[in-house]
């Protein structure tokens, strides 16, 4: 039987559990199973995160002497450009949503995702996607070549590769929207009874916010690109100056979209991280009510920021005011935030397991790129440090010491409960040192590289800049390798990793760690009756069949 025909099943067969694991290819092709769909966006982000770091490692290839040796400047720019777009929209995005599907029926009690079948095309439309980025080297002119950011007047005037990408954009826009619908949707309706909304495990909160952030602004990158797109093939003129249009404008919209979605992907980090931290430390989380509302305060901060990223442009001095203080604002809930995964840990009985080393490893570095970001939000500053490799390096501590290590921590951390296997924690161990190692070799001397000068986007360079770039390639190849690591770790964990307790860690006190492990195909069957504290804390559960 199909996961189709199970889903068309009627409700007392689904109840007394007529129907088997779906099996073979059908299973993942027609799955409706939030645990399945789940494991599809775990594989694909983890398929992306390769690809995207073969492609950074070319780029760090390039850079480790000056002169070119390896592209040429065209290709390098392509490979700059689709970095960018694969780790955003095929690694990171689709790793916190397939969390989000695996985790989020299991902590508020729920049988499944709201629209099980919704929720397997939200997940196929990614591949296809996926594809056409891959495709784009190879047609004429080669892919994308303006940035991530795709400014006009470069994209406007590149080969169809770039068109390739606006339609790849369109398809993995349509797929968040979808994936966000059914995560709201499934929150604010599927609670277990007991489990209020301010009774809610952090990372359920950090899910519903960013799903509204990703409803907000991802209709808002479609129209961008739509314009570039009738720009380059209708006749329009929206950034085209001779036709009375404005290079400018593109860039307004676009970090319309682009401030919240830095937030799409650092939100569900903080969401993770509240629960590892109380796991380890054996407490609650330490102000969880000022975490809900330091969220929320991100998420709608996050819309008044967006030309930070644009002091360079010209703009008149009260609005640089504005948006330089109205960025500072935001290092204030961040900050909130961060004394209280320090006042969760202060005195609690804290051990060091891998998921517990890179949620650490998250706060430290990710507080370091949250500092140089409050710099960059100095107009007077940024006017000097913008589009160079301080800049890269400040988003690089965001996104890979914040949002990657933040992954990795939960990939351990929800391992044994998504298996039934634990991981080998000695190889998990250096995996965290060897990429704590690594990272910062790589990513901190690109802060002196923009403060001395040197520009993002090139593949050659001044020789003053010769030593730290070489630093930085050699780190990038060896954290690289590091990755590999998790990987056989993972692979060979699924196989023969020793079977895992039903509670692997002592102080899990959240609902997916209530339930049997691995967590049963079908769980909730009938919905628990909870008595829940903050955070998600089960204090007693009544009921709740699963099969």
């Amino acid at each position: 039987m199909t996961a189709i025909d199970s889903a068309l099943q009627p409700a007392h067969d689904t109840a007394h559990g007529h129907h088997a694991k779906p099996s073979g290819i059908t299973r993942w092709l027609f799955a409706t199973n939030h645990k399945d769909i789940g494991s599809l966006y775990l594989w694909f982000a983890f398929s992306m995160f390769i690809f995207g770091g073969v492609l950074a490692l070319c780029i760090r290839a390039e850079l480790f002497r000056p002169g070119l040796q390896f592209w040429q400047p065209e290709l390098f720019n392509q490979f700059t450009t689709l970095h960018g777009l694969i780790m955003v929209f095929g690694a990171i995005m689709p790793a916190f949503t397939g969390l989000a599907n695996w985790m989020l029926p299991l902590m508020i009690g729920a049988p499944d995702m709201a629209f099980a079948r919704m929720n397997n095309w939200s997940f196929w439309l990614l591949p296809p996607a996926a594809l056409l980025l891959l495709i784009s080297f190879a047609v004429p002119g080669g892919a994308a070549a303006a940035g991530w950011t795709l400014y006009a007047p470069l994209s406007t005037q590149m080969g169809m590769g770039m068109d390739l990408t606006i339609f790849a954009i369109h398809i993995m826009g349509v797929s968040s929207i979808m994936g966000s619908i059914n995560i709201i949707v499934t929150i604010l309706n599927l609670r277990a009874p007991g489990m209020t909304m301010m009774k809610m495990p952090m990372f359920a909160w950090a899910s519903l916010i960013t799903a509204y952030l990703i409803i907000a602004v991802m209709p808002v990158l479609a129209g961008v690109v739509t314009m570039v797109l009738t720009d380059r093939h209708f006749g329009t003129h929206f950034f085209n100056a001779a036709g009375g249009g404005d290079p400018v404008l593109y860039q307004h919209i676009f970090w319309f979209f682009g401030h919240p979605e830095v937030y799409i992907m650092a939100l569900p980090a903080f969401g993770i991280v509240s629960h590892i931290i109380p796991t380890f430390s054996r407490k609650p989380l330490f102000g969880y009510t000022s975490m809900v509302y330091a969220t929320s305060s991100i998420a709608i901060l996050s819309f008044m920021v967006w030309a930070h990223h644009m002091f360079t442009t010209g703009m008149p001095a009260t609005a640089q005011l504005f948006f330089m203080y109205a960025t500072m604002l935001i290092a204030v809930p961040t900050g909130v935030k961060v004394f209280n995964w320090i006042g969760t840990m202060w005195q609690g009985s804290m051990s060091f397991e891998t998921p517990m080393l890179f949620a650490i490893g998250f706060i430290c570095l990710f507080t370091v790129g949250g500092l140089s970001g409050v710099t960059l939000s100095i107009a007077a500053i940024d006017i000097q440090l913008q589009d160079t490799y301080y800049v890269v390096a400040h988003f690089h501590y965001v996104l890979v010491a914040g949002a990657l290590f933040s992954l990795f921590a939960a990939v351990y951390y929800w391992f044994p409960k998504m298996t039934g296997r634990m991981y080998s924690e000695s190889w998990g161990k250096f995996h965290f040192w060897w990429s704590l190692l690594w990272f910062n070799v790589t990513f901190f001397p690109m802060h002196f590289l923009g403060l001395a000068g040197m520009p993002r986007r090139i593949p050659d360079y001044n020789m003053q800049f010769t030593d730290f770039n070489t630093l930085a390639s050699v780190g990038a190849f060896c954290f690289g390798l590091g990755q590999l690591i998790f990987f056989a770790n993972m692979l060979h964990s699924l196989r023969h990793g020793k079977p895992a307790a039903a509670r692997p860690w002592e102080g899990a006190d959240t609902l997916e760690w209530q339930i049997a492990t691995p967590a049963p195909y079908h769980s909730f069957v009938e919905a628990p009756d909870l008595e829940v504290g903050e955070n998600g804390r089960i204090d007693a559960m009544h009921g709740g069949k699963h099969h």
